[in-house]
């Protein structure tokens, strides 16, 4: 499960598994200028409980319509970001939110991001993580063509809408978060990070974040690294932007600490959140896994305990 030295991209050192997991990666093949105008097929009626493919250009993705859904209701969206060199199918394997769709009624999109010259897939998020090679790939610009695209066929809750990335998928919950305030309620990220320039993060409205990061993260360091060369800030001070932007107050709220990794004996993890003073009712928050990894082993109430802080959010 080893990570990366820092002289070269992030999952080429470490076992298959790890690999397939590392920083989260869905990114479209430049969605320039021409014709902005999203494409998609709209569906034939609520295939509810179901999984379909919707059209974007030439980066289609799944998204998963609840049971429950009801055209004349409006429903969360969700958006799960994989990790570099993995895909929307693993990641959705490994955290398991279709169940949590269905139980709780949001629209659950899963996108695929651009395969590199290594042909893994990978997100451009930051200067850290993870276009390696140069591409230039806009993915702030898909992934808000692709929160059009779903809204265009189906009835989305604009004031709830979330983003779930593991490691380079983190890292691009956080820029999505920078980037597209007015239209991302809150975000998680499990073992990614903000960026290192806080210059290139200028939010226009507050963003409830919650940041899942392992003690022990090799690939991805709690205390913050570089990735060939390129630094990273330490999943405190991912949390301390976001407390300075969201205008929280000092003190962290206490609570019980949670079992999140089922390798280690329980409960592991730490949770520091700040509420107090913090604009539009947002959280900032911290769960810290002692000696959690890169690819913790999730335990069986991880879906529903990351869900319920995400539904919690709803933008004024």
């Amino acid at each position: 499960m080893g990570g990366s030295t820092g002289n070269e991209p992030a999952g080429q050192h470490g076992g298959m598994t790890a690999k397939r997991w590392l920083l989260a990666a869905l990114v479209l093949p430049s969605l320039v200028a021409c014709d902005s105008t999203p494409r998609t097929v709209p569906p034939t009626g609520p295939p509810r409980g179901k999984t379909v493919t919707v059209e974007l250009r030439d980066r289609p993705f799944q998204l998963h319509v609840p049971t429950g859904y009801d055209p004349a209701v409006k429903a969360p969206l969700v958006v799960l970001l994989h990790g570099y060199t993995s895909s929307a199918a693993e990641q959705e394997s490994y955290l398991r939110l279709t169940a949590e769709a269905d139980r709780r009624g949001f629209l659950y999109a899963m996108p695929d991001g651009t395969k590199d010259r290594r042909d893994n897939r990978f997100w451009n998020a930051t200067e850290a993580c993870c276009d390696f090679n140069r591409t230039g790939v806009d993915d702030s610009a898909y992934l808000t063509q692709l929160l059009d695209t779903v809204a265009l066929s189906y009835s989305v809750d604009t004031r709830r809408v979330y983003l779930v990335g593991h490691s380079n998928g983190g890292f691009m919950a956080y820029r999505m978060a920078c980037e597209h305030s007015t239209r991302i309620t809150a975000i998680v990220s499990l073992a990614g990070a903000a960026t290192n320039d806080a210059a290139q993060c200028a939010p226009e409205r507050p963003v409830s974040v919650l940041q899942i990061h392992g003690t022990a993260d090799r690939t991805i360091r709690f205390e913050g690294g570089a990735n060939v060369g390129r630094p990273y800030p330490s999943a405190q001070s991912s949390l301390a932007l976001w407390h300075r932007h969201n205008g929280c107050g000092d003190q962290a709220a206490s609570a019980a600490p949670l079992d999140l990794d089922s390798r280690l004996p329980g409960p592991e993890t730490t949770v520091t959140t700040y509420r107090t003073g913090c604009r539009d009712a947002t959280t900032v928050a911290l769960w810290s896994i002692k000696d959690g990894r890169h690819i913790p082993t999730l335990a069986n109430d991880f879906p529903s305990l990351v869900t319920d802080f995400l539904l919690a959010h709803t933008r004024p």
